[in-house]
């Protein structure tokens, strides 16, 4: 499937929002960050687990982990990563075994290496949602988690019109506002080795989803 965002774009993008990230989205997506959190936590055990956060941004994420897990997060923008290493140094969070500047397509990670791939309003705003996919499955091992949190796009009616008309817009502001739950299902149809095991409304208003994969081999 052909790209409808370009990797530049994504990161002008969000280089734009690093200094005020926080401020604008923070209480926004704080529903979703603590679910995925908690999804994660659940998947890994009470003796934890190694994550992967992909888009960890600023890491505004980072603290709400419970200290027995360790957390890799990667980025693909740098301004928005140096907002995440502050945090970790101002906040002396030494579960995070690292932070890297990395494309979430190309993950330059090993096979099976982590528990949980946790990738919390992403999925939207990569060129390539289902290559994506494919690297989280990679690196999980079998009976792993992918945990997602995005927006859903409205199958119909006005909300559906609406995303369409606003779509040009918001690439230019690094996301795309009318991707469709199919996506993801007929993604783990043709991968083959995951499969689906929750889809959870979010707020605000059940505009966004939490969605879980396991990987089964």
């Amino acid at each position: 499937m052909g790209a409808d965002i370009d990797k530049d774009s994504v990161e002008r993008a969000y280089a734009f929002w690093a200094p005020f990230y926080d401020l604008v989205f923070g209480a926004v997506f704080d529903a979703g960050r603590r679910a995925s959190i908690a999804a994660a936590e659940l998947a890994c055990g009470p003796r934890g687990g190694r994550i992967l956060e992909v888009g960890v941004g600023t890491g505004i994420s980072l603290p709400d982990y419970a200290r027995v897990n360790s957390i890799v997060g990667i980025d693909l923008s740098e301004p928005m990563l140096r907002k995440a290493h502050e945090r970790v140094a101002a906040q002396g969070l030494h579960n995070v075994e690292a932070l890297a500047v990395m494309d979430a397509e190309r993950l330059a990670l090993p096979d099976k290496s982590f528990d949980v791939v946790v990738a919390q309003y992403v999925i939207t705003a990569v060129p390539h949602p289902e290559a994506t996919l494919d690297e989280f499955a990679r690196v999980i091992k079998p009976g792993g988690e992918i945990i997602l949190v995005n927006h859903i796009g409205a199958e119909e009616g006005p909300r559906r019109v609406f995303e369409i008309c606003f779509a040009p817009l918001a690439r230019r502001l690094g996301w795309r506002p009318e991707f469709r739950f199919h996506r993801l299902t007929d993604w783990a149809a043709r991968h083959g080795g995951v499969r689906m095991i929750e889809r959870r409304p979010m707020p605000p208003m059940g505009h966004f989803s939490l969605v879980r994969f396991a990987r089964e081999s």
